[in-house]
């Protein structure tokens, strides 16, 4: 089969994906990026496409964010009628929408099927937009919440079928776009991440490896930003130092904002939360480690006793998914999509996102009695390899999924 993978930060969500197809040794593939240095993965060849336009900083609110999907979308479209010049002709074409770049994509594949992945409709109802009391949404939010879903709304057209990855997220879109889409995870290697009682992470700061003897907390986000708790986190540690004397927390994550508003701060929602906290903190015992490779974080969460998740309503993150295939003990917010994925008691511990010292006592009970609570890390394991795990479950859908669209000797084996 010929594929056209479309997503302007390669790979995206189709990492997994792409990859196996590759492997197949049966397929061409080309992946349309806006990345200037994509990643380089056998059997893929790479397009870079260069937007056509870029709205004004100064441009309407709203209407900037379609404008600049249509740039996105334009060049993408003037790109792909480059690749048809070489001769390729995709049996069918995979791509996020939310950028723009399958907008155009029809006026040049009148006849391709298509597949979109929708992630996120806008609103200032269940999300993280309203989710915090103490931010309440502008006057204004409903109507920007709602131009940035002129994005989706003019996709769902252009697309022969709609893929979400959660329950979740599809139920935030209009039940017009239901009858179209299909929920299946991207899909999570739980052949890959798994438990490792022999982990070992080196810390140079205290000269030596920490393995599962020690007791450690773990907390991780792409970006230590309010959306994924961070917040709240900080305002959880000097509760925890108190009660565990020789506990380790180790913090995984960028300095960034990837979702949301940045701190007004100087140095940044960190510098925030160390001028709020920071007198009540043992910096000896609380480390920052970035972003780090991924064997290196596979690594802490294998050794860590319990892991912190606190994400307001918001796009399920890859790492909770990960972490609870590596067995961690998780204590994660009360929010609905974490609800999708988790069981109180059973398969993780929900916790009030907006109750540190609640937070902090579900941690420290964890730590205080690991046997009672020895059962969460094994099932929320099983939970993940039969409901999420790439080869057996993820795969197949999307397979089934692509195969229905395609002619007659195109398909895919099923594995």
């Amino acid at each position: 089969m010929k594929l056209l993978f479309v997503h302007q930060n390669m790979p995206g969500q189709y990492r997994e994906l792409i990859q196996w197809l590759a492997a197949q040794k049966e397929h061409e593939i080309v992946f349309l990026t806006q990345r200037l240095k994509p990643p380089q993965f056998a059997g893929v060849k790479t397009a870079i496409y260069k937007t056509h336009h870029k709205a004004a900083e100064d441009a309407y609110g709203l209407s900037k964010t379609y404008e600049n999907a249509a740039g996105n979308g334009f060049g993408a479209a003037m790109a792909v009628r480059k690749i048809l010049a070489t001769g390729f002709v995709p049996d069918i074409v995979i791509g996020h929408v939310g950028w723009g770049e399958m907008t155009f994509l029809r006026q040049v594949l009148p006849d391709t099927p298509m597949i979109g992945f929708f992630e996120y409709y806008y609103s200032v109802h269940g999300g993280p937009v309203g989710f915090d009391p103490d931010s309440p949404p502008s006057d204004h939010a409903p109507f920007l919440m709602q131009s940035h879903n002129a994005v989706p709304l003019a996709n769902i057209d252009v697309v022969d079928l709609a893929h979400s990855p959660t329950m979740w997220q599809r139920n935030r879109f209009p039940t017009s776009f239901h009858d179209k889409m299909y929920v299946c995870h991207d899909g999570i290697r739980t052949d890959v991440l798994k438990p490792n009682k022999k982990a070992k992470v080196e810390l140079g700061r205290i000269g030596r490896a920490l393995t599962v003897k020690d007791e450690i907390v773990t907390f991780m986000a792409r970006n230590l930003e309010t959306t994924r708790g961070y917040h709240q986190f900080m305002r959880a540690v000097p509760h925890i130092q108190k009660a565990r004397p020789n506990a380790r927390i180790l913090v995984i994550g960028g300095n960034d904002a990837s979702y949301g508003g940045k701190s007004k701060h100087p140095g940044g929602l960190r510098g925030e939360m160390e001028a709020e906290v920071g007198h009540l903190i043992d910096w000896d015992r609380l480390h920052f480690l970035g972003q780090v490779p991924f064997s290196n974080y596979q690594n802490i969460i294998q050794i860590s006793d319990c892991h912190i998740y606190l994400s307001m309503p918001f796009v399920l993150s890859w790492s909770f998914l990960e972490c609870m295939a590596m067995q961690a003990t998780i204590v994660a917010s009360d929010v609905a999509p974490i609800r999708e994925a988790m069981e109180h008691g059973k398969t993780g511990l929900l916790v009030d996102f907006f109750d540190p010292e609640a937070i902090a006592a579900q941690v420290v009970d964890v730590l205080e009695r690991p046997r009672d609570y020895a059962h969460i890390g094994p099932a929320a394991r099983e939970h993940v390899v039969e409901t999420y795990d790439f080869l057996t479950v993820c795969l197949p859908e999307h397979i089934r999924q692509i195969n229905a669209l395609v002619k007659t000797g195109a398909q895919i084996k099923l594995p």
